[in-house]
């Protein structure tokens, strides 16, 4: 691809490891500026990497980092970053929703503890960065907003699997069909990316399957090369769209996807899409 994200500033939530990390080292290899807001400053000994470790990846890739310690649930966290995000860089081209939580439990057995901590950092969290990164998005010429999210599938099945989730990923999406529409007239892209695969990450590893998951998962790097994908293209172009990440790379040409693990009838489709 020719396309390029050299110059541009993303603030994203959540970076430190996983999908996130890989989306911010593709943008950092074109030279963008990345500013990354989570929570992990000390090593955790179940997730590998913290918000330091990640803005040496992304300096080591090419790009300008920018570490903040902060939660996408805090209304004043978030606008600190945003403020720090512009002081540093000089303004906000884009912001990339990858924060999120997840328990699979049944209505029956999710602590509203939990079901209130999905909702914070997916559904709020994103409505939240997106709104307080407004005033910058609207000064950038090439303005997109990116979150981590499903198509909005209304087959009973995924509710009736997990009802927190659901409702908490499905949040998100309804930020991007949202924006997609409000924000418009301002030139500001909302898509939102998922994987058809399950995808090589700390969920995975932890509370999806362990070993076994990740064997049949993708690698985070076609996360990030699709998401590259879409936010070079133009705003006016490609907004209120639910992509997914191989769809988007064989729009661009990108149909052998071996780079990126096991052949498909290997591999563990991901949650929300349906056979």
């Amino acid at each position: 691809m020719t396309r390029t994200l050299a110059g541009r500033t993303i603030l994203m939530s959540g970076g430190s490891r996983g999908i996130g990390l890989a989306i911010a080292e593709r943008a950092a290899r074109d030279g963008a500026n990345v500013a990354i807001v989570a929570k992990t400053d000390t090593p955790h000994p179940r997730l590998e990497g913290t918000i330091h470790t990640a803005a040496a990846a992304i300096e080591a890739a090419g790009g300008q980092a920018l570490p903040v310690l902060g939660d996408v649930r805090s209304q004043e966290s978030v606008q600190e970053a945003v403020d720090r995000t512009v002081e540093r860089f000089g303004g906000i081209d884009v912001v990339v929703n990858n924060a999120s939580a997840i328990d699979l439990s049944s209505t029956a057995d999710l602590s509203m503890k939990k079901y209130d901590l999905m909702q914070d950092i997916n559904t709020r969290g994103s409505f939240l960065l997106a709104k307080t990164a407004l005033p910058h998005l609207r000064a950038s010429g090439a303005a997109h907003v990116l979150t981590l999210s499903p198509p909005l599938n209304l087959n009973p099945r995924w509710a009736g699997a997990h009802l927190g989730y659901t409702i908490a990923k499905y949040g998100m999406s309804l930020v991007t069909l949202g924006l997609a529409e409000e924000w418009r007239e301002h030139g500001i892209a909302a898509n939102s990316l998922w994987p058809r695969t399950a995808i090589a990450t700390a969920a995975v590893q932890n509370l999806l399957g362990g070993e076994k998951a990740m064997a049949g998962s993708r690698k985070p790097e076609i996360m990030a090369d699709a998401a590259h994908a879409v936010l070079t293209r133009a705003p006016a172009e490609c907004t209120g769209q639910f992509l997914i990440d191989d769809e988007v790379l064989a729009e661009e040409g990108v149909t052998d996807l071996s780079v990126y693990g096991p052949p498909l009838e290997e591999l563990l489709p991901d949650f929300f899409l349906d056979e």
